[in-house]
């Protein structure tokens, strides 16, 4: 069971989910193409294979490490907007939760570069009364994340 569904009070309903953006695995591609192209370095270069053979490998660690680090960022974050609150959780041992009512939200800001437009990713800034939640980087679809929440907001607000 997700953190997002075993928090959920009765009569809560999720709205809406997101992610962290696929861009977060670009380092390690990146380092992996590293590794591939050193391999074929080495096998062109019959003389010195073993030293270009070895720096193959060591990207191909790193780029496995930074892989399975996205990856492991990837799973075990959860952001969700319900119809009460908003819901961030991170970590897996060592974990980090934040929870926000609607009502407590004062602005919600989202950061764009012209990759992340487009690519559909950003951060957000969610600030609150007296409270803010750290900003939440590299998210999909940010636009779409504020538009519900600030949609949730405007509905707690004329009920």
């Amino acid at each position: 069971m997700s953190y997002v569904q075993s928090v959920l009070q009765p009569d809560e309903r999720v709205k809406y989910v997101t992610d962290i953006h696929w861009i977060i695995f670009l380092p390690g591609i990146a380092l992996f193409i590293l590794a591939v192209l050193f391999y074929l370095l080495a096998v062109s270069t019959t003389s010195v294979f073993a030293f270009w053979a070895g720096i193959a490998f060591f990207f191909l660690i790193l780029a496995v490490i930074a892989l399975l680090s996205a990856w492991f960022q990837r799973v075990t974050t959860e952001i969700a907007v319900t119809d009460r609150r908003i819901i961030y959780k991170r970590g897996f041992i060592s974990r980090r939760t934040i929870e926000m009512e609607m009502d407590k939200v004062e602005s919600v800001d989202v950061d764009q570069s012209v990759m992340g437009r487009l690519l559909d990713y950003g951060d957000i800034i969610i600030r609150g009364v007296g409270v803010g939640i750290e900003p939440l980087k590299k998210i999909g679809s940010p636009i779409e994340f504020r538009n519900h929440l600030l949609g949730e907001r405007s509905k707690r607000g004329s009920k």
